[in-house]
């Protein structure tokens, strides 16, 4: 194959530390390196673009990717975050146990050529910042929770005088937080109108609208398979031989998810089209948990076809 040819069928393996990229190119198998500050991108985005690759793909690895996504998603070249977990199971089928920065720029790259995960448009920079408010609000919401649980357990007042101080302390920055929230949506006609449609359905109030919004910014574009995917709600087989094993969700957004399992619970109780359908699949000996889970799906449904349609919500 002549240097062209290869050129136009690149798949690159990136992996992101907190200070440099170690990068692989393949079928060429040629690895550099690269910091991962202002020069180091520019000289990245400059080389692989010279590539023209088919796809790059890298870690979600704690937010050390977000400013390579930004720089390279923004010079054209068709890049995706993939979740580090599909790399480690595909490294463990190629029986790659050994790991180092480089090899792990391998694997990623080889990953790319034969799985070729399906790119999706990245979110823009407000949708960016809006995930990154709801998820501190996430963190301050769990530190409270921490916080609260250490002062049941706090026997000394003094501690107790200082848990109580961190306490009001995580309350003003929950209130504060939630008004960066509130500015957030109220400048964006898009996100106010979305909001109004989501907040309407029983059982998604303004946090589950929110969180949806921010973390699941496909939500209207994707038909109902692909967003059941995505929130991890879609059903895999366990089947095997004769065997037909129970099937099972995994993977997925898992704040998502989450958000969704405590809307649909809501639901369950007050919503007219998914509560009859709740009550049904009980009816007919499906477990709890199982006929939570196809509510969750039917809920996630409805939501995903009134973003779409942007028509507002209708029990019948």
């Amino acid at each position: 194959m002549d240097q062209t040819a290869q050129e136009q069928s690149a798949f690159v393996g990136i992996d992101v530390a907190k200070k440099h990229l170690d990068v692989h190119v393949l079928p060429a198998a040629t690895s550099f390196r690269v910091g991962r500050d202002g020069a180091g991108l520019d000289d990245l985005r400059d080389r692989l673009q010279g590539l023209s690759p088919v796809l790059i793909v890298l870690e979600a690895t704690g937010g050390y990717e977000t400013v390579v996504l930004a720089t390279l998603a923004g010079a054209g070249l068709p890049v995706l975050a993939v979740n580090p977990r599909q790399i480690r199971d595909f490294a463990r089928a190629c029986g790659q146990l050994a790991k180092t920065d480089q090899l792990d720029a391998a694997v990623i790259a080889r990953f790319a050529e034969r799985i070729r995960p399906e790119l999706r448009p990245l979110p823009d920079a407000a949708t960016q910042m809006l995930g990154e408010i709801a998820a501190r609000r996430r963190q301050i919401i769990d530190m409270i929770s921490a916080e609260s649980m250490r002062l049941k357990q706090a026997a000394a007042r003094k501690v107790q005088r200082r848990i109580n101080a961190h306490l009001a302390w995580l309350q003003q920055e929950l209130t504060d937080i939630d008004t960066d929230l509130d500015n957030a949506i109220q400048e964006s006609a898009v996100w106010s109108h979305h909001e109004a449609l989501l907040d309407a359905v029983p059982g998604v109030g303004k946090t589950v609208a929110r969180t949806l919004l921010a973390e699941l910014p496909e939500l209207g574009t994707l038909d109902r398979r692909q967003i059941s995917a995505l929130a991890g709600l879609a059903p895999f087989n366990h089947d095997s031989g004769t065997h037909r094993g129970k099937r099972s969700i995994r993977g997925g957004r898992t704040v998502v998810r989450s958000a969704l399992f405590m809307a649909t619970w809501v639901a369950t109780r007050c919503n007219p089209v998914i509560k009859p359908f709740y009550e049904r699949l009980i009816a007919s000996g499906k477990p709890r948990m199982v006929a939570l889970v196809a509510s969750m799906r039917k809920l996630l449904t409805i939501l995903n076809a009134i973003i779409r349609d942007q028509k507002p919500w209708q029990a019948a």
